[in-house]
């Protein structure tokens, strides 16, 4: 049997609606946030919203501290603070929308963090990384779209997996994305992009709506939307893993960190903060500047072209 409801727990859905309802809030967004807010009964200990407190605020972090992934993995200090950032919204929303008096968020400080760094890859091993899968069969073909896609748009892993065919414009070589806040930009395909896709595309023999989807040759025989058959987050990470693993690049990239080499090439080949801001379709120009430090490099170059003469 389910669960029984909560005052904790509904509290939870009356968030969840109102940012559906009120806030507009992207299903990717209220999805992420649902995750992180069940944790809260487990973590917390507690069943009702007024029980937070200082106590409880406590054992919620040392929960986070010794959490487990199913691989044996820590939570990263960055994803303990993204838990509390949903927390202190959740609490916020408890007080000025249902005028609850509750534990204030600011009380709920967030670890601290050390300067956050930047993994991206040599121009050599992303040139491994790109052509490591064979496109002389059906499945190589659709992921080497998946692994050029992602370095010429620069695009999440959430907003990769949910594209849909109809999204991408040949002709303009553009895609509409809704990202973070339900935010809408648009990101441009390169030639090689281009060229990927179309090979891919022209290899599927079924109407579904996804753009990369699993078990191609049983996909033929489904009828359209075909969701079910679209790629999980988790089989997309694992494909950037296994074409890593078999170009022998030993740094371990992941699909962000494809993103990451999408931002800092722009910037090394003299795009300004502000474009590389709108394409990453980052909130806050202080979140792109983390870049900067990788290509950094360059001003001593221009130190010694321009100075002193």
């Amino acid at each position: 049997m389910p669960n029984s409801p909560t005052p904790l727990t509904q509290a939870i859905d009356r968030y969840l609606q109102f940012m559906r309802a009120e806030q507009n809030k992207s299903p990717l967004t209220v999805e992420t946030y649902r995750q992180s807010l069940d944790l809260l009964p487990e973590f917390m200990g507690i069943s009702d919203p007024r029980e937070v407190n200082k106590g409880s605020v406590r054992v919620f972090k040392s929960a986070l501290h010794s959490y487990r992934t199913a691989q044996g993995r820590e939570f990263m200090i960055r994803t303990k603070n993204h838990h509390i950032t949903i927390l202190r919204a959740f609490l916020r929303y408890l007080i000025q929308e249902e005028e609850m008096d509750i534990y204030p968020p600011d009380r709920v400080t967030r670890f601290q963090e050390s300067e956050r760094k930047v993994k991206v890859l040599f121009a050599e091993d992303l040139e491994k990384l790109l052509q490591a899968p064979d496109t002389s069969k059906r499945e190589g073909k659709r992921d080497r779209a998946i692994l050029e896609t992602f370095f010429s748009t620069g695009l999440r892993l959430a907003e990769l997996r949910s594209l849909n065919c109809k999204d991408i414009n040949e002709k303009t070589r553009e895609i509409s994305i809704r990202g973070k806040r339900g935010k809408i930009r648009v990101v441009f395909l390169s030639d090689r992009a281009v060229e990927a896709l179309k090979d891919y595309l022209g290899s599927r023999v079924d109407h579904l709506t996804p753009l990369f989807i699993r078990s191609l040759e049983k996909a033929s025989n489904i009828m359209p939307p075909g969701e079910e058959f679209r790629l999980s987050r988790v089989s997309i990470w694992n494909i950037v893993k296994k074409y890593a693993l078999k170009a022998g690049i030993v740094s371990n990239p992941s699909p962000h960190t494809l993103r990451h080499s999408f931002a800092t090439d722009l910037l090394r080949n003299g795009a300004d903060l502000r474009s590389v801001q709108e394409l990453l379709g980052h909130k806050d120009l202080g979140t792109t500047q983390i870049y900067t430090h990788v290509t950094n490099p360059q001003l001593k170059d221009v130190h010694k072209r321009c100075h002193g003469k």
